[in-house]
């Protein structure tokens, strides 16, 4: 039987409510018949996190900033307010990704059915997977069957990388009907492999030779900072998981204040930051066109009828390349399309809010497929120029992975407090 991390992300709602000073006696409990307050006892966690940029509140008209030429009409006009997040200024990296894949094999080689967050991870740099104990120590938890070896070479076995999700839903218990129902009840458990799917770049193209990607591009160092490809909706939801926990716990031991949950963005959310207070703009970089005024074009796309190399990159380029919009983000247009929160509807701008607006559904895997889709945004390396505009809405399904499909994070930090 495989061993499973067993992570647990309970919303923030069990504090401690009085604060205490070097003397150990209580602040704000002095019986003096006056309102004093009583401040938590955590410290603040005032740091700003690292390879995210602030998209400030505003309000933009979300939808289509040019003609709709397939008619589709799965998008209107409305204008919309959202308010102020934190976005990773690029996409996920190969490299940032392997870290959420290497902490979850080496959990699952520390640890049997024990909280993930006990493991002595000062241990970690002793695994020697190569190690004849290791490989039998470890054995079918985590090997390769020696039956499916080539020549005989123990290695990890990406199917058994297995992340396990543990979250209170809250929007389940915020139903008026829920009001009286158990604690347990808003619990859910899944488990997730994890490990991106690297043979997308030869699926995703018939008749077309891919193999090099296939065989290097999640693995080699050479492309550790371009985006990573491979990985579908469930894999990058149990990555903002697994990132909420490995901050929070890092935030706990230093005895400060938890943070909210890192999460994919809302589909408004994305549009809003790619738009980059150009709230009418066709692209991130504004209208009307792919190229400056010197001929160079502005993203990595698929240019003309097809001169993938002419923008600087055939498949993918780094996460940071080209300029950034004006709130500092890259490759919001082009590179690899990304994952958005959203559930996929075409006619959502009909009746979402107009603050923060959202539309989401927890497909389960038995679902039908077209109540699996969720919105994927920006176009990417293999698109032609109309699926960059960032009023085009695309959408793929929730366990589908592909090779120009790749994600980037946001997350709610509380305002930092100022005197009154």
């Amino acid at each position: 039987m495989r061993s499973r991390i067993r992570l647990v992300i309970y919303p923030a709602l069990l504090i401690s409510l009085i604060a205490c000073n070097k003397n150990g006696k209580s602040k704000g409990t002095l019986d003096n018949g006056q309102l004093m307050g009583v401040a938590p006892s955590a410290k603040p966690s005032a740091e700003r996190p690292l390879g995210m940029v602030y998209v400030p509140p505003g309000t933009f008209h979300m939808g289509p900033s040019d003609e709709d030429i397939n008619f589709n009409f799965t998008a209107r006009n409305k204008q919309v307010s959202i308010n102020g997040f934190w976005m990773d200024a690029t996409e996920i990296t190969n490299n940032e990704y392997r870290q959420f894949v290497i902490w979850t094999r080496d959990s699952i080689a520390l640890k049997g059915d024990d909280s993930a967050i006990a493991i002595n991870w000062s241990k970690a740099k002793d695994l020697k997977y190569a190690s004849p104990a290791t490989i039998e120590r470890l054995g079918n938890k985590l090997m390769i069957d020696a039956p499916d070896r080539l020549y005989g070479k123990a290695e990890v076995d990406p199917k058994k990388i297995i992340y396990q999700i543990e979250y209170f839903d809250l929007k389940e218990a915020a139903k008026l009907e829920n009001k009286d129902a158990k604690r347990n009840q808003f619990i859910k458990k899944y488990t997730q492999p994890i490990y991106p799917d690297t043979l997308v770049w030869m699926r995703d193209f018939s008749y077309s030779y891919n193999e090099p990607m296939t065989k290097r591009y999640f693995s080699h160092p050479s492309f550790g900072n371009y985006p990573v490809v491979g990985v579908n909706w469930k894999q990058a939801v149990a990555f903002c998981h697994w990132r909420t926990h490995y901050q929070n716990s890092y935030l706990e031991k230093k005895k400060k204040a938890v943070e909210s949950d890192f999460r994919l963005p809302s589909e408004a959310e994305w549009e809003y930051a790619a738009r980059g207070g150009r709230t009418n703009s066709m692209f991130p970089w504004g209208n009307y066109y792919l190229r400056n005024k010197k001929g160079c074009l502005l993203a990595n796309f698929k240019p003309g009828r097809g001169n993938y190399p002419e923008d600087g990159g055939f498949y993918t380029v780094r996460a940071d390349a080209y300029w950034p919009n004006d709130y500092g983000l890259y490759n919001m247009s082009g590179n690899v399309a990304e994952w958005t929160e959203s559930y996929f509807y075409e006619g959502a701008s009909n009746f979402i809010h107009d603050m923060n607006p959202d539309i989401r559904y927890d497909a389960k895997d038995q679902d039908p497929p077209r109540i699996k889709g969720k919105v994927v945004r920006g176009g990417s390396w293999k698109d032609v120029g109309y699926y960059l505009q960032t009023g085009t809405r695309s959408y793929e399904y929730q366990d589908t992975a592909k090779s120009y499909i790749g994600f980037r994070c946001v997350i709610d930090l509380a305002p930092r407090t100022t005197k009154r």
